[in-house]
């Protein structure tokens, strides 16, 4: 049996905002619209799931590594993605 745990965008919003410290199921909408945020299944024709490892992966993806100063942080690598 697959245990893959699934999230409605709320609550993947609320997931994200407590374990990383941002994301917003308003964000989620938009990026989901534009490109750029996790990947999305669907449940039926109109309901947007999140499984944990793409929204792991995709805000691990958002962090930069670390800069000691803000003048630093444009010539830091970026995080794989």
């Amino acid at each position: 049996m697959n245990n893959l745990k699934y999230l409605r965008r709320k609550q993947a919003g609320e997931y994200l905002k407590s374990k990383y410290g941002f994301g917003a199921a308003k964000t989620l909408a938009k990026l989901a619209v534009v490109g750029g945020g996790p990947e999305i299944c669907y449940a039926g024709s109109r309901t947007p799931l999140y499984r944990l490892d793409a929204l792991d992966a995709w805000a691990s993806g958002r962090i930069s590594g670390p800069v000691r100063n803000t003048s630093e942080r444009d010539a830091a690598p970026e995080a794989s993605e």
